[in-house]
């Protein structure tokens, strides 16, 4: 993604305050996303990072935590951290990707009770 396209995609995305629809994967039926996320993951082709977030959700550390805050963070080798957090900046679970071409080079998403959202849409 140019790097223009990269500032519109991040100014598109603080434009989502809360949700007129809510998705799912069949896969995992119980898990919801918003608009905002369907756009991120249109957009970004970032369908894999929500599978990888509802995938993960049987970890013993991730059950049971109805907040969650999902921190993607991009490196210049094009490697990743993302970081699981309870909201209160205590550190769940980490995972390291050694690859990705997700756009954004530092993003979060937060899971509440199962609904995945964007925190602009809080």
């Amino acid at each position: 993604m140019k790097k223009e396209d990269i500032g519109k995609l991040k100014a598109e995305l603080i434009q989502f305050t809360g949700t007129e629809y809510y998705y799912f994967n069949p896969l995992f039926r119980q898990f919801r996303y918003t608009d905002g996320v369907k756009f991120l993951a249109e957009r970004a082709g970032a369908y894999w990072l929500l599978d990888y977030i509802f995938s993960n959700q049987s970890h013993k550390s991730l059950r049971g935590q109805g907040f969650q805050v999902w921190k993607i963070r991009v490196k210049q080798d094009d490697s990743a951290t993302i970081t699981v957090e309870d909201g209160n900046n205590n550190v769940l679970k980490r995972f390291r990707l050694e690859y990705t071409d997700f756009p954004l080079e530092e993003f979060d998403l937060w899971l509440i009770d199962k609904v995945l959202i964007l925190p602009s849409e809080y």
